[in-house]
């Protein structure tokens, strides 16, 4: 974390709210420096523990005075809490040490990518996850949004603490307002989940692309650098970037929706969108899963074949934006081994070798939990200013 030595320096802090960008260089007015300074008091506790109010101030480059103010503060609205004395050897009084009250609240988190079961969580301000609802998807369209709603009060319900707001990562086009433009799976068109939660739940709420949500845990919790695609494979496909330390959206929301983008000139399976060759047609779980069964299929070879078609959808994205890892998220059965390999092999011939031979392709370690823990940071950001 970047030094301050001006309580009006510029925004450095990542940050997922909607319509903010992950690093902001713009100068923080007077009547906004309250609440940036803050942000970055919980941004330094989250990432750095527990320290003395003088440790915060040399972090932060806030003047003491302040920093005992904003401690109080935060410590009287629960987002804070004091640690006890710092163990010393030496002479002079022993230092009270403060920390985020990791504790205090909890974090409400909806996965709604899965192509049989919506799962949930209750997590803490951490990440940890120490509560798991699930429920079937249904049948019928018409149902989802009640199935989603009883899904996310069991998860308040059973959080046992004050919720600090509710995330939800879903397939399709989002807003910055978390309405649903476009969501071809489940028949969504213009749908304002994230209204339509919060008045059903009294709760802060926020909804992003279940593969925006994925990105953002794997680059606040699984170290990810800041030229990042990761890719989302489930009841669709998906993906997400970060260039630069910095989240791309697109002009419409839809950046990083490669699964429906024409990977060959072969033909190929209908997509759910009525085209033909769409790499979610070849690359989705569901997709992969039917042709695996088929009788005679071999299933190195259709492995192969389904890593060879993400390359070709991956070669020009590397090629422009100079990315140096791909982040595959999905059924490890399916992504690891043969089709990984083979989206490598096709990266390679279809890229500049003497640049992006070494573009890195792996599995998240985060397992199912991914877009989970991405719905806590982006609760985080936009409750807290933190991530």
């Amino acid at each position: 974390m970047r030094r301050r030595t001006s309580e009006t320096m510029t925004v450095a802090h990542r940050s997922f709210g909607g319509g903010r960008t992950l690093r902001h260089g713009a100068k923080v007015l007077p009547e906004h420096a309250r609440a940036h300074n803050r942000s970055l008091v919980l941004q330094t506790l989250f990432h750095q523990g527990a320290m003395s109010r003088a440790d915060l101030s040399r972090e932060t480059g806030l003047t003491r005075v302040t920093i005992s103010d904003l401690v109080a503060e935060l410590i009287a609205d629960g987002y804070v809490a004091e640690r006890g004395m710092r163990e010393v050897t030496g002479p002079g009084k022993p230092a009270i040490l403060v920390d985020l009250d990791r504790e205090g609240h909890r974090i409400v988190g909806l996965d709604l990518s899965g192509t049989d079961t919506f799962l949930g969580a209750v997590l803490t301000l951490d990440g940890e996850i120490v509560a798991r609802h699930e429920a079937a998807v249904p049948d019928a369209p018409a149902d989802l949004i009640d199935v989603v709603t009883a899904l996310a009060r069991a998860l308040v319900a059973d959080a046992h603490a004050p919720v600090l707001g509710v995330g939800v990562g879903t397939p399709g086009v989002v807003d910055d307002h978390g309405v649903v433009l476009a969501a071809p799976n489940f028949g969504w068109v213009g749908l304002d989940l994230q209204g339509i939660l919060s008045d059903a739940l009294a709760l802060p709420v926020l909804v992003a692309n279940d593969a925006n949500a994925a990105v953002l845990a794997e680059y606040t919790f699984g170290g990810a650098g800041d030229d990042l695609m990761l890719v989302k494979v489930g009841r669709g496909v998906g993906s997400a970037l970060l260039s630069g330390g910095q989240p791309m959206r697109g002009s419409r929301f839809a950046a990083g929706e490669i699964g429906h983008v024409t990977v060959g000139t072969d033909g190929g399976p209908v997509c759910v969108c009525g085209k033909i060759g769409c790499l979610e047609a070849w690359l989705s779980a569901p997709s992969l899963t039917a042709r695996l069964r088929d009788s005679g299929a071999d299933r190195v070879e259709v492995l192969r074949d389904a890593g060879e078609r993400l390359g070709i959808a991956l070669a020009p994205v590397v090629g422009a934006l100079d990315l140096s890892e791909i982040v595959l998220s999905g059924p490890s059965d399916l992504l690891d081994g043969p089709l990984a390999q083979a989206t490598v092999e096709t990266l390679r011939t279809r890229t500049l070798a003497e640049f992006h031979d070494g573009v890195q392709v792996r599995m998240t370690e985060q397992g199912e939990d991914i877009v989970l823990r991405g719905a806590a940071v982006m609760v985080l950001s936009g409750q807290l200013g933190v991530s």
